[in-house]
Formats: C-alpha cells, sequence, structure tokens
C-alpha cells in the first residue's frame, strides 16, 4: 500500500509538471485583470492541515477584499459582500484553485483527495480527521463533486460568522466524512477519473 501511494505521489507531480505551462499561461492572463479589479496581493495562502500535526499554506487566488480575514473561513451568507465582483467569477468557476498546481509539486496536496481542512476543524474532531487524513487531501475529491453545491445552499443562509461555523459542523463535516472514507475504501484508477470527470462537468454547469 505504501508503495502504491508513492507511486501515485510520483503521477501527480509528473501530471502537474505537464499541466503546468498551461496554468502559468492561465494564471498570467488572470493576474493583470484581477490586480486591476481588484488591487494587491494576487495569491492568497490559506492554513490548512496535512496530517492532524502537520499544517501547510494552500495557494489559491484572493478573491475577497484585503480587509477581510475571513478566507480561512468556511463562507457563509454573512461573507458574501465580503467577496469582490471577480471574486465571485473566479469562485464559480474554480479558477481561485488553479494555484494549488504549485501544491501539487510541492507534495503537499494531490489531485483527488478530501479536501484539507481548517486547523480549528481536525482540533475539534481529532478522531475523525486522524482518519480521514490518511489519505492525502487534494484539488478535487468525492466529497466535493457531491456535496459542494449543497454546503454551499446550507451556509448561504447563515447570517452571522458563528452560524456559518456551527451549521458546517452540524450538517457539512459528518457527510463530507463519510464520502471521503468511501472514496479511501474504493479508491481506483477508475473511480479517480470519474471524479475528474465529474469536476468538470460541475464547471461546465457553473458557467
Amino acid at each position: 500500500m505504501a508503495r502504491v501511494l508513492r507511486d501515485a505521489a510520483l503521477a501527480d507531480r509528473i501530471v502537474a509538471v505537464l499541466l503546468l505551462p498551461v496554468v502559468v499561461i492561465i494564471l498570467a492572463v488572470l493576474c493583470p485583470v484581477v490586480l486591476l479589479a481588484q488591487g494587491r496581493p494576487f495569491f492568497f495562502a490559506s492554513e490548512r492541515m496535512a496530517t492532524p500535526e502537520r499544517a501547510f499554506k494552500l495557494l489559491k487566488i484572493r478573491t475577497m477584499h484585503r480587509s477581510e480575514s475571513c478566507e480561512c473561513q468556511v463562507l457563509g451568507g454573512d461573507m458574501t459582500a465580503s467577496v469582490t465582483p471577480i471574486g465571485r467569477i473566479l469562485r464559480r468557476l474554480r479558477l481561485d484553485e488553479f494555484p494549488q498546481i504549485f501544491n501539487v509539486l510541492r507534495g503537499d496536496i494531490r489531485f483527488i483527495g478530501p479536501r484539507p481542512p481548517l486547523r480549528r476543524y481536525v482540533d475539534a474532531y481529532p478522531d475523525l480527521y486522524r482518519r480521514v487524513l490518511k489519505s492525502k487531501p487534494g484539488i478535487t475529491g468525492l466529497a466535493t463533486v457531491m456535496l459542494h453545491r449543497r454546503e454551499e445552499r446550507i451556509l448561504s443562509r447563515c447570517a452571522t460568522a458563528q452560524a456559518s461555523d456551527l451549521a458546517y459542523r452540524r450538517y457539512c463535516i459528518a457527510p463530507k466524512a463519510r464520502l471521503d472514507l468511501l472514496y479511501q475504501r474504493r479508491r481506483s484508477i477508475g473511480l479517480d477519473f470519474m471524479i475528474l470527470f465529474w469536476t468538470v462537468a460541475r464547471l461546465r454547469t457553473a458557467r
């Protein structure tokens, strides 16, 4: 199993190297547009957990006003006004997550896996995340494609940061963990390709 995981991580890095020129071109096109629309900085680094003990900086294109610190929180209805106009477009098309290819190259995450959680939730539910994070986190995953829109609907109804946090704990963490653990048990090349297909299909319907 350890050898399989090492081979999968190596394969992810090879794919990331092959995709890097395309991603760099896309970022080069987006950079002046985003900077003109909302100013600096272009990138944002959010602390996430790779394992229950090890944190890393997850790279994204900044989508919120500079005065806001909520990029490191779950995005509820209370934060909608904090997202810049161009940030809404970037989030809808998931373009804000393109810089995460650099996290793949560094070995922080894979293309497919559970989304890396915030430290506060790992600290609050250590036993659950100890199981979930036996799989290396990813850019997209089974829980992402199956539950992301449901999560957005739930959190969009929240009027305060406290309500968003409570709703995420109550309605999102356990269902996502169940799917992440199901992926962990059933993981295969075929399932990975299905998740990639569903991810692309979801992006197309978001336009």
